[in-house]
């Protein structure tokens, strides 16, 4: 268990260990519930991505370009592998 002082301004200062242990790097933020009793529980807030954020996220770090057409036709293969190798169990 850890202990941990209050400021006079009511903030408190948690150990690095802590951060790793629930995954907060610099600059992330930590989510506190406050339960029955006098105590809390601290949770890492984890971000919720969408699709367009994701697009791209794999831009400048290949050479490979393909048509929408290719890409369908490479979706389709996979998908006709996939069904493939569930006949085979």
């Amino acid at each position: 268990m850890a202990i941990v002082s209050t400021t006079s301004r009511g903030q408190v200062t948690l150990r690095k260990e802590i951060f790793q242990h629930v995954g907060i790097k610099p600059g992330e933020k930590l989510e506190i519930e406050l339960l029955p009793g006098g105590e809390f529980r601290g949770r890492a807030v984890r971000k919720k991505g969408s699709i367009t954020e994701f697009a791209g996220c794999l831009k400048g770090k290949t050479n490979v370009r393909l048509t929408i057409e290719e890409i369908n036709e490479a979706i389709a293969q996979a998908a006709t592998e996939a069904g493939m190798a569930g006949l085979k169990r």
